[in-house]
């Protein structure tokens, strides 16, 4: 199968360019990255309002655009380029999607359009500090919170960790887990308004400076059944997938943090002169470049690919043989790109030389941001242990 970008698809390309380049300069990464929600409101407020990007694959009943998840990720990308601070991730390429998987038609008429009009921010919520403690886990025995039934209704209580933006939006999607379940069962997802009462919210400070995660501690929250998401103590299949779109979302800005930190580093060998002669001419950077360029090409092919899957995951009409590949397709993604941004970032790095490590220069918050989106839903290695579980499972299954 060739893949190419539609007409419409490189106009998207070029207006986020556009976009990001007027409002995510270097100096625009560091004065968001001082600012209390480590974002700036105006800059968000604008894109919402002048280019809508946030309601990119929310279905235009309500209020979206309608759009696929390639037109996402070519935006994630683009973002990652300008390492461009704010709750787009967490509110689109997250917690969105468990809205579109699980909600009911009510549910969606109740917090879609909020997001499509970029009035409400909303963050996924679910790896417990039991699993932080054991090295970060983020499959299923990372859900610890737990939900105790009040009748119709449930209580939550117990603390979670690694919430992206979680501090600062207004919407908190939860996982939680009924008392003495383990494994996938008994794990609900639940729709709650970030102020609710029974919720302390504190902002975590991480290495990314560019980008803001909380820890979120839950003391006998009170939620009703119409804040349920699905059915109860049967929500691990939806969470799985959406962690799985996710995985797509955080590799398409990994690839865009790749491809930037290559020309960064091919722009400054191509000025920094060594012994009379600028040090782009010497074989061995050629050499690095060439990897480099190499990983990043590679790195796009998956994620596209993966990005094709899951649009065929969110359309109600898309293929169901398809879609079925959306866990490996997401592990495989994630895992390449996670390796190739760090690999970029660090080689940049090395051709910089020392100065590329001085907070001076823009190359080190780009190896900051590697470093952390790799650990972040797990690192290439546990993604290509990933992909080997699937594959033996379809064998035996075969």
């Amino acid at each position: 199968m060739e893949f190419r970008l539609t007409q419409e698809q490189h106009m998207i390309r070029e207006t986020a360019q556009a976009f990001l380049a007027d409002v995510s300069s270097p100096a625009d990464v560091r004065v968001a990255m001082s600012q209390p929600d480590s974002y700036t409101p105006e800059i968000w407020s604008r894109l919402c309002s002048d280019l809508c990007l946030q309601a990119i694959t929310i279905p235009e009943e309500y209020g979206g655009l309608g759009m696929g998840y390639v037109d996402l990720a070519i935006v994630l990308e683009e973002m990652g380029r300008k390492l461009f601070c704010s709750p787009f991730l967490a509110t689109v390429g997250l917690a969105t999607n468990a809205i579109l998987l699980a909600a009911t038609e009510a549910q969606k008429q109740q917090w879609l359009p909020g997001i499509a009009e970029g009035k409400t921010t909303a963050a996924l919520a679910w790896t417990g500090a039991e699993a932080a403690r054991h090295g970060g886990d983020w499959g299923v025995s990372a859900v610890s919170v737990i939900c105790e039934t009040d009748g119709n209704n449930y209580r939550l209580n117990g603390e979670l960790r690694y919430v992206i933006d979680g501090d600062t939006a207004d919407l908190l999607i939860i996982a939680a887990r009924a008392p003495r379940t383990s494994g996938e069962q008994g794990i609900s997802l639940f729709a709650v308004p970030a102020e609710s009462v029974g919720i302390e919210r504190r902002w975590t400070p991480t290495m990314d400076q560019t980008r803001r995660q909380a820890t979120i501690t839950m003391t006998d929250l009170f939620v009703t059944s119409e804040q349920l998401l699905g059915s109860a103590g049967e929500a691990w299949p939806v969470l799985a997938r959406t962690l799985a779109l996710a995985k797509i979302s955080l590799a398409a800005e990994q690839a865009g943090v790749a491809g930037a930190s290559l020309d960064m580093a091919v722009a400054y060998t191509l000025e920094r002169e060594q012994f009379g002669r600028v040090i782009a001419g010497y074989q061995a950077i050629k050499h690095k470049a060439a990897d480099m360029k190499l990983k990043s090409e590679v790195a796009l092919s998956a994620v596209y690919y993966a990005a094709c899957v899951a649009s065929e995951v969110l359309d109600p009409e898309g293929s169901a043989a398809i879609a079925a590949e959306l866990e490996e397709a997401a592990a495989m993604a994630k895992g390449y790109c996670s390796d190739t941004a760090f690999f970029n970032a660090g080689s940049a790095l090395q051709l910089f030389g020392g100065v590329g490590f001085t907070a001076e220069y823009d190359i080190q918050l780009y190896f900051k941001r590697a470093k952390a989106s790799e650990l972040y839903l797990g690192n290439g290695a546990a993604q290509r242990e990933l992909v080997a579980e699937l594959l033996l499972e379809s064998g035996d299954s075969q």
